[in-house]
């Protein structure tokens, strides 16, 4: 059972990004469920994880260009990982190291959105592995290894995030 709990609540900026992101998750999601209705499931998820891909390279871009040291974990998780976004996933770093982040989010707006639609855990669950191309492809575009423990969508009580140097 999926328990993806809000306990920041009433933050501004972080409402307004939990809307703006449940908003995209809508989309992504009633995409592949209406697909999937369509017996077009595979071919669809297909499109979707390149076009999600695709965006965390070109994410992945940019924070590296912001980044003052974009060989520094910590410096990337820092650029990409401001103080709203941790508010609004609800995000604790575990470790911070120029080599390796550890992190663990304590709520999803993505997964929120696709709950508040009523899909089944399965159908959350494949919609998150999908969203986490994007992570995927950040960490590619900044030369970074990526992995991705439990998730929210799995019923795990988090989702647990790593970026690091390979080999670190």
């Amino acid at each position: 059972m999926i328990d993806n709990k809000i306990t920041i609540k009433g933050d501004l900026v972080a409402d307004i990004q939990r809307g703006a992101i449940g908003h995209r998750a809508t989309w992504t999601g009633l995409t592949y469920t209406k697909a999937r209705e369509a017996g077009k499931a595979e071919e669809v998820e297909k499109f979707i994880r390149e076009a999600i891909s695709e965006t965390g390279l070109v994410q992945g871009t940019e924070i590296k260009s912001n980044c003052q040291n974009p060989e520094s974990v910590k410096c990337f998780a820092e650029t990409f990982l401001t103080s709203n976004v941790a508010k609004t996933f609800e995000l604790e770093f575990k470790t911070k190291t120029e080599d390796r982040v550890d992190i663990e989010f304590h709520h999803c707006p993505l997964l929120k959105a696709w709950q508040d639609l009523g899909f089944d855990d399965a159908t959350c669950e494949k919609l998150c592995d999908m969203a986490m191309d994007g992570d995927r492809g950040i960490a590619k575009a900044m030369g970074f290894e990526f992995h991705l423990g439990d998730t929210i969508a799995k019923g795990c009580k988090t989702c647990q995030v790593s970026f690091f140097k390979a080999g670190k």
